[in-house]
């Protein structure tokens, strides 16, 4: 059976799912090979979680353009040997197309070299049991590949899931090498409209809201959606919500919980590296979490100090991570919020509930207020020929004052406009909150008003016409100062 993911992979770029200015950055990059130029990042590192179309976009790229591709996972072996013997042979040589004609790079005859999953050369050495067994191990791997970049004339695609791990120890030269590309979760309703797709030549029926709760149990991995369908309907061609019972969810806070219990309760800190490891979150979200539940797990208070003692230091860390963009701090971080929180405690607590941050709850809950607060921001600016942020910063409190002080104006500001119930909601604020069905009513019946009035003046503009002419029939002759 033909896996789907296979089947359905974008043949180009614009058939990438999601991460529109990642593919923007990589088109741009691809578009110098293509015209002949050898730009000056040579190599790109697309770095982001499984499913996000990292390996799709570096595939889709090459068939776009018509480049011959030499792609290494990690299921070859990726010593120094193995390396430099196909990639880095392949980087500086000329290629073929697909019926063995030569073409030169100046018309556009490119390899394109994928290494996928980058990250996972440890530049460890490990013995074979025979001379002729097969060299399985990493060893001078990731040497190899920072002395394929500097030479290649070739285009070359790293792919990573932790972009530290491909920058650490030998490989830290890459960072100055390439053009790193990060890549996000997809968004549920680019999910849905792909499933969608898939379902229509599957001949899969499906209503919306399955494929919605399909799309959420994702979390933004589109392969794991697709896949989730094919095991749905590889043997139905019907799919209901009562279908994704079957499924099992991916549950990204349980992965978070555990690892937050590895790090209150852990009573061997060499295993919270692998804690570390399976968390997909990068360490200063992750810090935020250890933060806010450390109080609730040290209930005594000089635990509770020492354990936000390494949560600071873990802390200045990561500000150096961002201020001087050298990842290599992220480890030393790590080690303090984990092995440093965990040796902080002296007791033994019983506490098993655990939080997320409180400003990521708040965030949730104000999402629908901070999108009328941004479409009644760009209205405003529009109006007022004012640049979006200064609206927001210094005109809307005004405005909000204004029309919690001048119910009239509210009104005609609502009319202008033409603001919606929520917007104006928004700025009489809740203590009024009461009188906007009021003003909605008001400005309801004006608008009927001002409809009325054309057709009233119409009326009037006739009869004056119509009595005009009767005074020219007559030869009266108009007053040069009537100004009625």
């Amino acid at each position: 059976m033909e896996d789907w993911t296979e089947k359905y992979r974008p043949a180009s770029l614009d058939e990438v799912v999601g991460n529109e200015k990642a593919l923007a950055q990589l088109r741009s990059w691809a578009k110098q090979w293509h015209k002949g130029n050898i730009p000056k990042k040579k190599a790109v590192v697309l770095s982001g979680k499984a499913g996000v179309g990292k390996t799709s976009s570096a595939l889709a790229l090459a068939q776009e353009y018509g480049w011959t591709v030499i792609e290494l996972n990690a299921s070859d072996a990726r010593n120094a040997t193995t390396i430099k013997r196909i990639a880095t042979s392949g980087s500086v040589n000329e290629t073929f197309d697909i019926t063995g004609k030569y073409i030169s790079s100046r018309q556009g005859g490119r390899k394109l070299i994928i290494l996928d999953e980058a990250d996972n050369l440890y530049d460890r050495v490990e013995k074979t049991t025979s001379s002729d067994a097969k060299d399985f191990s990493d060893h001078g791997g990731k040497k190899a590949i920072v002395d394929t970049v500097k030479n290649t004339k070739q285009p070359i695609i790293l792919i990573v899931n932790d972009y530290y791990q491909l920058i650490k120890g030998s490989g830290e030269a890459l960072k100055q090498l390439c053009l790193t590309i990060q890549y996000y979760p997809v968004s549920s309703y680019q999910i849905v409209e792909k499933l969608r797709q898939v379902c229509t030549k599957e001949h899969i029926s499906i209503d919306m809201k399955t494929l919605q709760a399909l799309a959420d149990r994702s979390q933004g991995d589109v392969r794991s959606a697709v896949n989730d369908l094919q095991s749905l309907g590889v043997q139905n061609d019907q799919i209901t919500m009562e279908s994704l019972d079957v499924l099992g969810y991916r549950d990204r806070d349980k992965i978070i919980f555990d690892a937050l219990r590895d790090v209150f309760k852990n009573q061997n800190i060499a295993t919270l590296k692998n804690t570390f490891d399976a968390v997909d979150m990068q360490p200063d979200t992750f810090l935020l979490w250890i933060a806010e539940n450390l109080p609730r797990e040290y209930q005594d208070v000089s635990d509770n100090m020492d354990g936000y003692e390494m949560v600071s230091r873990a802390d200045v860390f990561l500000g150096r991570v961002f201020r001087r963009q050298y990842y290599g701090f992220w480890s030393y971080a790590c080690d303090l919020m984990g092995a440093g929180v965990a040796t902080a405690k002296t007791h033994r607590y019983s506490n098993m509930r655990y939080y997320a941050p409180g400003w990521m709850k708040q965030l949730k809950q104000d999402r629908g207020t901070r999108n009328t607060q941004q479409q009644l921001a760009s209205k405003l600016a529009e109006t007022v020929h004012c640049s979006l942020r200064k609206t927001k910063e210094t005109m809307l409190p005004v405005i909000q004052q204004l029309c919690q002080s001048n119910i009239h104006f509210a009104c005609q500001l609502k009319q202008n406009l033409d603001l919606t119930e929520n917007e104006v909601r928004f700025l009489m604020g809740p203590k009024l909150s009461h009188k906007v069905k009021n003003i909605m009513e008001s400005c309801s019946m004006e608008d009927q008003k001002q409809k009325e009035i054309p057709v009233i003046t119409q009326q009037k503009n006739t009869e004056e016409r119509k009595e005009s002419s009767q005074e020219q029939k007559e030869g009266a002759q108009p007053s040069l100062f009537d100004f009625s």
